[in-house]
């Protein structure tokens, strides 16, 4: 199990109470797993700090700003690709019935393209399948967080961890 795609999916979605909760076991995991290098785990502690320090409601309106508000920010992957184009529906789909496959369900209401969700799911796979799955995503992560940080969103070094990654994983291959 691939623990930082699984932090980083809870730290990309909408924030809720039990994240703030979890805090002090999200900081042990990252510093307990070997797999996590002290470069990314350097990365995501401001991060992490932002979190433990603001007021939820501070949070869930930031987030709305950030991700609903402004389409070049969305994290929904499809968008990216097809905009409200034809095409996107049958990915959705294909995703979704992918999923199903695999027994993971999203969550209602929730597109399968949601990068959460997506981080979720290949935090269970191996690094070989992690690089075959996330080969496609790689370009619209790395336009995401290029729009991230051209805004001075506190998101985008998650979004570069989860391409640095993707692009170590495919050099390595």
């Amino acid at each position: 199990m691939m623990i930082l795609y699984n932090i980083l999916a809870r730290l990309l979605d909408y924030p809720v109470q039990g994240l703030k909760d979890h805090m002090d076991e999200i900081r042990t995991a990252i510093a307990n797993e070997p797999e996590i290098s002290d470069e990314e785990s350097q990365a995501i502690e401001p991060f992490l700090k932002h979190l433990a320090q603001s007021e939820l409601m501070e949070l869930e309106k930031a987030y709305v700003q950030t991700f609903d508000m402004v389409p070049e920010h969305s994290l929904h992957l499809t968008h990216h690709l097809f905009g409200d184009d034809r095409g996107r529906g049958p990915a959705l789909v294909d995703l979704g019935e992918h999923y199903n496959g695999m027994g993971l369900k999203a969550k209602e209401g929730e597109l399968p393209d949601y990068l959460p969700l997506i981080l979720e799911y290949v935090s269970t796979l191996e690094e070989i399948e992690v690089q075959i799955f996330l080969a496609d995503a790689a370009k619209v992560l790395t336009v995401i967080a290029a729009n991230l940080e051209k805004s001075h969103s506190r998101y985008a070094p998650l979004l570069r961890l989860v391409e640095r990654r993707g692009l170590r994983m495919r050099m390595a291959s």
